[in-house]
């Protein structure tokens, strides 16, 4: 039988900066929670970025050489993504907005850096054996979902992280906890800011066939890969002071 897994990581992961763009752009161009049928659709695209994010964020967990420097560079990169998040945020005041919690709700203070970081933390939690105790493991958890809750997409990017990363080899086990940790975000979503922008959290699983042809490799040329690994980092934050810059000129 033919393989089918013809995506590498590199493809998969231009698949996903192309669906986030078409998602800011939209918030950036149809502000709110418009229902025209153009914004929603440019939404339900963008709603296969974070599980793709997450999954890599996983993959990068198990292929590193050095964990403690991959951490260092998600949370760094995390604190400089914050400042681009806010800019662009059409919530965005002043350069008090900076400040966690001065502005609006105790939601989405952050980008989803912040909750990306923080899963690959709770995957190491979890994969610890220096932390016997499933006691305490489970506290960490909780206390990084405390954490990382403020954030976009909150704590649910940390736990999908999580399920990625446990589940590694399970794909049908990964898409399922990714289904239903979304699931409780699309229903605080729902009740809480927008319904019909509940239920379209749910058009996640469009990333499953994506994910499905994943064949396990970083790139067809191994000179592209350092450009591809650094890209994803330096265009979330930069695309984000693009934006915000265009909305203050404008």
């Amino acid at each position: 039988m033919k393989n089918r897994k013809t995506l590498n990581a590199n493809r998969i992961k231009l698949i996903a900066i192309i669906a986030m763009t078409i998602d800011h752009v939209a918030w950036m161009i149809f502000p709110g929670y418009p229902k025209e049928l153009l914004p929603i659709m440019m939404h339900i695209l963008g709603r296969i970025t974070c599980p793709i994010m997450c999954y890599f964020i996983a993959e990068g967990y198990h292929y590193t050489k050095d964990v403690n420097k991959y951490t260092k560079r998600m949370f760094a990169f995390a604190i400089i993504s914050h400042f681009a998040y806010v800019f662009a945020s059409m919530d965005f005041v002043d350069w008090r907005s900076f400040i966690p919690f001065y502005y609006g709700s105790v939601l989405n203070q952050t980008s989803v850096m912040w909750s990306l970081a923080w899963g690959l933390v709770m995957l190491r939690v979890a994969d610890s054996r220096k932390i016997n105790s499933g006691a305490i493991k489970a506290a960490l958890i909780i206390l990084i979902c405390v954490i990382s809750f403020p954030s976009d997409w909150s704590c649910v990017a940390s736990l999908c992280v999580l399920a990625f990363g446990t589940n590694r080899g399970k794909f049908k086990s990964q898409m399922l906890w990714m289904v239903f940790y979304v699931a409780i975000y699309a229903a605080v979503y729902f009740f809480a800011i927008d319904k019909i922008y509940g239920i379209l959290q749910m058009a996640v699983v469009l990333s499953a066939p994506i994910l499905m042809k994943y064949n396990g490799k970083r790139g067809k040329s191994p000179k592209n890969n350092p450009f591809i690994k650094w890209l994803f980092y330096i265009y979330y934050p930069l695309h984000l002071f693009v934006i915000g810059l265009i909305q203050a000129i404008y």
